[in-house]
């Protein structure tokens, strides 16, 4: 048939769950981590729906030794009676995508389910899945393979029971317990050989827990043994306090909520020194990760709000210029929730990441802005600290706004200016362009002798470059080093960032394997993290792995990238007289080294930067690289036992 040929025979119908395996990411987002552990909080979140139901007040979450996870609760139990399809409702709900109990019929008024989709696409990406519903005093089971029963639903026997509840849960036969228990191992030929992450889990877990008032969360990771049970009553209000309990809150904890026929909404909000923001927002228990409709009438009116007080005020002056959104941002910590009927809402893809009912921005905007009109009435004291913290944050970009025009007028910022240290490359293609930060002259003077012209571009830095976690965009702008970084990537920085304008689509960091190359990577990191954060979400940030080692044996060179890969020259060639040298700097190679250890596409070894948790990278960075003292000695004492002392 030629390629040309478009027929009826070319239209593939796909069964059952076959979409789901056959194109994973369009519903669990992508098969890397966040897929893996989107599959476990879709399992979760169906037991925590039966809490928001008002039937269930446990959940226990494990992870096994041979990575299984186990999910049960003791709601209702899923429902096992016969279908109108003529199949138990269990099989349907596991089997069928949008099948289920949340789209209207009145098992659940709040849910954060939407489509149906969530167990029967973790059962289709699980080479095993196992489900036990208890009620009606018995128990039933059906098991699959790759979303295909194994079984028809049938009850269970007593050493069955035995078997897949742990003792301590008090399960036997013939006492009347409800619930359900999910039991699934992913499949090795979707998710490769990642593992749960037991932080992440703890993470969701300890989210839920905040946000769904007398529901208890039971987790268990059999691979160290580690247990840990979460129930919190203060709501959202105590997750951001404590979300800022390591750093220096300029503010209560500010909370409103409110509610109509359909919708409830809650907004938390603490200022704190620090000069960047935290927004955490939820529907129905669901972390929307990309915001939505609730976030925007949230910004929207904070912004109002804000500037209204501080003109009444007389903070600021009318014909002056306003405050911003972006000047709200500083040290603003928040979380904002919104319960509404799960057949009303309107997500944008089955990961529930961004909320889309356009209803909701006018509800959470009202009820910010009233909340926040009444606590700065009450409470001046606190609402002047805020504004002298955000018109702070506004002078700051006013300033960093005229340096960068100062600059932008001298030429530096723009095209045909760039910096007489860069040594660019050849291709103006981003795609296929690369940019080595290396520390100090020497090393840049080697990059640039041993780079491949064409694509390779190199930007020596003089040293440790200024802690942008302490500094505000006017300063940054107006530090020689950033600046001439800012300028060679050429996207720009602050409110006028374009990152279409990126020149590379590779962004190195290359630093010597010392203590001091370790603080400019660190340095460099806190600088991307900060203010040009799309550049590692998008996938464009690395750092490089120079060789620690070279070991000479007889006429041939080897080189040996960390002290396990050293032994295992060493061991194999036993017999042989060797020498060893241990890299310090990048500057002890000569160019054609440098090329082939660390430059050269085919050999060298990179590291791609991700944020996993953009919380506890936030958090992190703060303690590491912020103000306050406590929190890092505290960080040192704890881990010194683990520092690399070599370097």
């Amino acid at each position: 048939m030629a390629v040309s040929d478009y027929t009826a025979k070319q239209i593939q119908v796909l069964e059952g769950l076959e979409p789901v395996r056959k194109r994973p990411g369009m519903y669990i987002g992508s098969t890397d981590s966040r897929g893996l552990h989107e599959c476990l909080r879709e399992i979760i979140d169906n037991s925590v729906d039966e809490s928001l139901a008002g039937v269930a007040q446990n959940v226990w979450v494990t992870l096994t030794k041979d990575d299984w996870a186990v999910v049960r609760d003791d709601g209702r139990g899923i429902p096992v009676d016969k279908h109108s399809s003529g199949v138990s409702a269990l099989e349907i709900t596991m089997t069928k995508l949008h099948a289920g109990g949340k789209f209207g019929g009145g098992a659940y008024k709040v849910s954060g389910g939407l489509h149906g989709v969530g167990a029967s696409v973790v059962n289709a990406l699980s080479s095993n899945f196992l489900v036990v519903v208890l009620r009606d005093n018995k128990a039933y089971f059906q098991e699959y393979e790759k979303g295909k029963p194994k079984n028809p639903v049938k009850e269970a026997s007593g050493e069955q029971v035995a078997k897949w509840f742990p003792k301590e849960w008090g399960i036997k036969a013939g006492v009347n317990l409800t619930g359900t228990l999910t039991r699934f191992k992913l499949d090795t030929s979707v998710f490769k050989d990642l593992k749960f992450d037991k932080n992440k889990v703890k993470a969701l877990l300890k989210d839920r827990a905040y946000l769904v008032a007398g529901l208890t969360f039971h987790f268990t990771d059999e691979r160290d043994g580690e247990v840990a049970h979460y129930y919190f009553e203060g709501g959202i209000a105590s997750l951001v306090a404590h979300s800022t309990r390591d750093k220096n809150p300029i503010s209560d904890v500010i909370y409103y909520k409110k509610e109509d026929e359909a919708i409830s909404s809650e907004v938390a909000i603490q200022y704190t020194d620090t000069y960047t923001e935290s927004v955490k927002s939820f529907v129905n228990g669901i972390n929307t990760l990309d915001g939505g409709t609730h976030v925007t009438g949230f910004r929207i009116a904070l912004t109002r709000s804000i500037s209204d007080y501080a003109k009444k005020s007389g903070y600021i002056k009318e014909d002056k210029n306003g405050l911003t959104g972006d000047d709200m941002k500083e040290g603003l910590n928040a979380v904002v929730y919104v319960k509404m009927p799960s057949e009303s809402l309107q997500f944008e893809s089955q990961t529930k990441a961004k909320l889309n009912n356009p209803e909701v921005q006018g509800l959470v905007a009202s009820m910010t802005k009233e909340g926040l009109d009444t606590y700065f009435e009450e409470n001046p004291g606190d609402a002047k600290k805020i504004i002298e913290k955000i018109t702070l944050a506004a002078k700051a970009r006013l300033a960093a706004r005229a340096a960068k025009d100062a600059v932008l007028r001298k030429g530096a910022l723009e095209g045909s200016s760039l910096p007489g240290k860069l040594a660019d490359c050849q291709s103006s293609d981003p795609a296929v362009s690369e940019i080595y930060i290396v520390e100090g002259d020497s090393a840049g003077g080697s990059a640039k002798q041993g780079r491949d012209r064409r694509t390779q571009a190199i930007l020596p830095l003089g040293g440790k470059i200024l802690n942008t976690e302490r500094a505000h965009l006017d300063k940054i702008v107006k530090f020689e080093e950033l600046k001439d970084l800012i300028v060679a990537l050429g996207a720009g920085i602050g409110e006028s960032i374009n990152y279409e304008k990126l020149r590379y689509h590779k962004i190195i960091i290359m630093c010597d394997a010392d203590v001091d190359g370790a603080h400019i990577a660190t340095l460099l990191l806190t600088f991307f993290f900060r203010h040009m954060q799309d550049i590692i979400k998008n996938g464009f940030l690395y750092l490089a792995q120079p060789p620690l080692f070279k070991v000479i044996i007889g006429k041939n060179v080897y080189y040996a990238y960390s002290d396990e890969e050293r032994d295992q020259i060493l061991k194999e060639h036993a017999n042989g007289k060797f020498n060893i040298q241990r890299y310090k700097g990048l500057g002890e190679m000569n160019p054609g080294q440098l090329w082939e250890t660390t430059m050269d596409p085919i050999n060298r070894t990179l590291k791609q930067i991700t944020i996993e948790d953009a919380e506890e990278a936030d958090k992190t960075f703060t303690m590491l690289m912020g103000e306050e003292v406590p929190p890092r000695k505290r960080f040192i004492q704890m881990n010194a036992k683990f520092a690399n002392l070599d370097i």
